[in-house]
């Protein structure tokens, strides 16, 4: 709520300004302010503890799903929450507990061994198995908790914050309410991301990003009408590495918005090259990361990209993950309505994974829906996901919505899916990845015509 104060003239005529005074934003500086202070004696702390030469263990505990919380019992209901686990905490452990961030924690455990300190994870578990009471209102959370020891894997506090990181991720693996320590494989882990992270940095300027497409069959006239980029990277020693695991990467090290930039130009540039060409086809996509709906100047960079190479209303198609509804960015929500205006398609992957309730899908301006993978798949293994399969489709075909099932691998996923009505299908019984002259041949063509260039594409990838 704002608060304004009525304008009022001074003697000599002139207009005096309203002064606006925000209980928000004063409220939000307020908190940024504590939370900036408590990171500095955090940070002040830990840096001590790893100095000291003494053993310990660091222990951060993720509270997951908070933001549907705070949409169920609102934000004043959530903050006594966070101040109840905050206190039980404290009283379990007999230590400082940092509110780190958002929904996270962070305990320094002085002199605790490895041992104890999946002990004292064990209590918190318990503790989060049982319901919180709020003013008199009853709720569930859980949380997941990622422990490091000291010294040991970790050299700076830097470092130690990226080894809770992957412990806590690795965690959530695992369900609701676990602990997962850091060890020798998830040191090799992190030595993986730091290697990509470093190899990223020079990625683009040596031109070693590989572009390639995935094309999409329209089943019900057989031919290939779209194509979605895919991006791949050769590092030595690591081999290839696919955009599902490098693209994290480079969210966390800052250097995504360089790669997607990079990777919308080339989705552009061959929709210039197949419009010149004549194709009849429905649209190329570009897989984009959440991080890039936060970025202010994001939409009028598509628009300069359109613009320069003259793509009409519906070639370009942007798809969002549907994981990336439970965080905060999807806030963006007037992001994705600008890119809609400009005439892109906008595709929401991983319909149906459960990520997000089918209330906030009906608010997104989305025109394609893209049917999560594992459905596909278990097709071959429980017929049960059959129905949940064509309950999805109906959906989507009610909602007036476009729908394409990707993974498809085998004949019997191609009958039940055709038999549902899921026309538009991807995966590696039709195709594999192409490069850009491939695709500029396939797409428009029929699946029938294209089944020489296919089968010589196949047998590159068996070779390579």
């Amino acid at each position: 709520m704002s608060w304004f104060r009525k304008t009022k003239n001074k003697p000599d005529g002139t207009v005096v300004k309203p002064q606006v005074e925000s209980q928000a934003e004063s409220t939000a500086e307020s908190a940024a302010e504590k939370y900036k202070l408590e990171r500095d004696t955090f940070y002040k702390h830990l840096n001590q503890a790893m100095e000291s030469g003494e053993r310990g263990v660091v222990l951060k505990l993720y509270i997951e799903n908070f933001k549907r919380l705070n949409q169920i019992f609102g934000y004043d209901y959530c903050e006594s929450l966070l101040e109840q686990i905050l206190d039980f905490l404290r009283e379990l452990t007999q230590k400082n507990v940092y509110h780190y961030i958002g929904v996270e924690f962070i305990i320094i455990l002085d002199g605790y061994t490895q041992g104890q300190a999946l002990y004292l994870a064990e209590d918190v578990a318990e503790r989060f198995d049982r319901a919180w009471k709020v003013n008199g209102t009853d709720c569930l959370c859980s949380a997941q908790m990622g422990i490091c020891s000291y010294p040991g894997h970790a050299e700076t506090t830097d470092q130690m914050l990226k080894c809770l990181d992957l412990a806590v991720s690795k965690a959530g693996e695992g369900g609701p309410n676990q602990a997962v320590v850091f060890d020798t494989a998830l040191y090799q882990q992190l030595l993986r991301r730091q290697t990509i992270a470093h190899y990223l940095k020079t990625a683009l300027e040596n031109d070693e990003v590989e572009i390639r497409y995935r094309p999409t069959l329209n089943a019900g006239t057989k031919v290939f009408v779209r194509a979605e980029l895919y991006m791949r990277i050769f590092i030595k020693g690591l081999g290839l590495i696919g955009a599902g695991e490098f693209l994290p990467v480079a969210e966390d090290s800052g250097q995504i918005k360089a790669i997607q930039y990079y990777g919308l130009k080339q989705v552009c540039e061959c929709i210039s090259e197949l419009l010149k060409k004549g194709c009849e086809f429905e649209s190329v996509a570009l897989p984009i990361s959440p991080v890039l709906l936060l970025q202010e100047d994001f939409p009028q960079e598509v628009k300069r990209e359109l613009e320069e190479y003259g793509i009409p209303k519906g070639k370009l198609a942007l798809e969002i993950q549907e994981s990336a509804l439970t965080t905060g960015y999807l806030n963006a929500n007037v992001t994705l309505q600008t890119l809609k205006d400009f005439g892109v398609e906008l595709i929401l992957n991983e319909f149906g994974s459960g990520y997000s309730g089918i209330s906030t899908i009906l608010d997104l301006p989305v025109d394609t829906l893209k049917l999560e993978r594992l459905f596909v798949w278990q097709l071959e293994t429980n017929p049960k996901s059959r129905y949940i399969m064509e309950g999805l489709i109906r959906m989507a075909r009610d909602l007036n919505l476009t729908i394409i099932a990707e993974g498809v691998e085998t004949e019997n996923q191609v009958t039940l899916l055709t038999e549902a009505g899921c026309n538009y299908q991807q995966g590696f019984y039709y195709s594999p990845t192409l490069e850009k002259q491939a695709l500029l041949r396939i797409l428009g063509m029929s699946l029938d015509d294209s089944i020489p260039l296919l089968s010589e594409e196949k047998q590159k990838m068996s070779r390579s």
